[in-house]
């Protein structure tokens, strides 16, 4: 094939730089993986699977405890998950419940507190934590059809739950920053918003990236008494900045490390500074399915200090780029890799 007839979609460039190889077949110490799922969308069907398979993998791959986020909110789906996953290895995993956003329609002004008594029915029945998905700030609507505010003083009832529970409120709100940018040849993730138009959300009749997180700073620091965790790096990985000073200001504000490889690896420095500076506030998590190679690749990148080499999700133009290692030291290592996440989960390990 002649080079001028290629795609970009058929460009795949093959690095010639000669750059060290390090295998991490082990993590420094046992891992907790706190943003991780089990289900179809994200987690490659485990919950379809074999339980014995999966530990199998985990303890491959140094795992202690893995977080499922895809407990739902209905009773029945979190009950399935809790029969399948911790009755059959108590110890090895640990389940989130969720909030049923299209309920607002028919409840109305009642809805806060009718979902905040249905977070105390899911800890009941055994869900550690509140996972809160990415629609909620961009198109999750009341019972009068209009967007819901992360900040939503309506919702406090929930959020006071979760403090009085003692759960932590894993939160995913917005998109990488470019999902919200013009769709146009200066935008770092064309070739991904090309290929998933309906991902863009710089669509009329939706929030500003600016709007979302500025809501989000604001839902953190009016309920100091409630842990949150914000899923991707504080859902602005972009902007460590940003993130390490809502850190400062709000010690009830923990981040995950989650899907956000790429984005750290291409400002290497500043990471291993921002996670060496919140050393105590900082989760290890994928939101991959749960594999040997993943997880090594994960390894390396905190472990090591190699340079150029693939993600996991491999060579995706406008989606990864390649990694450069940040070789955290090993006191760092132990807390982000577990004993952060372990205090969080304590109480709910307990109930």
């Amino acid at each position: 094939m002649e080079t001028a007839s290629l795609t970009l979609a058929e460009f795949a460039p093959r690095p010639e730089l000669v750059t060290r190889t390090t295998s991490i077949d082990r993590p420094h110490t046992p891992v907790v993986d706190a943003h991780s799922h089990l289900g179809d969308e994200f987690g490659g069907g485990w919950h379809r699977r074999p339980v014995a398979e999966l530990l199998d993998t985990l303890d491959a791959s140094g795992v202690e405890l893995l977080v499922d986020l895809d407990g739902g909110w209905g009773e029945a789906v979190l009950d399935r998950r809790l029969r399948k996953f911790k009755e059959a290895a108590p110890d090895r995993f640990a389940c989130f419940g969720g909030i049923d956003w299209a309920a607002w329609s028919d409840r109305g002004d009642t809805f806060p507190e009718w979902a905040a008594a249905r977070l105390t029915a899911q800890v009941r029945r055994g869900a550690q934590g509140l996972k809160i998905w990415k629609p909620f700030g961009l198109t999750v609507s009341d019972s009068h059809g209009r967007r819901v505010p992360v900040d939503d003083p309506r919702l406090d009832p929930v959020w006071a739950t979760a403090a009085e529970l003692g759960i932590p409120v894993l939160i995913h709100v917005a998109d990488p920053v470019a999902f919200f940018r013009p769709l146009d040849a200066g935008n770092e993730r064309y070739e991904l918003l090309r290929a998933y138009p309906h991902w863009h959300l710089g669509r009329p009749g939706l929030p500003r990236f600016e709007t979302v997180i500025g809501e989000l700073a604001t839902l953190v620091a009016r309920h100091p008494t409630t842990t949150f965790i914000g899923a991707h790096v504080g859902c602005y990985a972009e902007n460590l900045a940003w993130v390490s000073d809502l850190l400062d200001r709000c010690p009830n504000f923990y981040v995950d490390l989650a899907a956000r490889l790429d984005e750290l690896a291409r400002q290497p420095y500043t990471a291993r500074r921002f996670i060496v500076r919140h050393q105590d506030r900082v989760l290890f998590g994928t939101d991959w399915p749960a594999d040997v190679a993943m997880y090594g690749t994960h390894y390396r990148f905190l472990e090591t200090d190699d340079e150029h080499f693939l993600g996991p999700a491999g060579h995706r133009p406008g989606v990864s780029w390649p990694l450069t290692g940040i070789r955290l030291p090993g006191r760092v290592l132990r807390k982000v890799y577990r004993t952060n996440a372990l205090r969080l989960l304590a109480t709910g390990r307990r109930s």
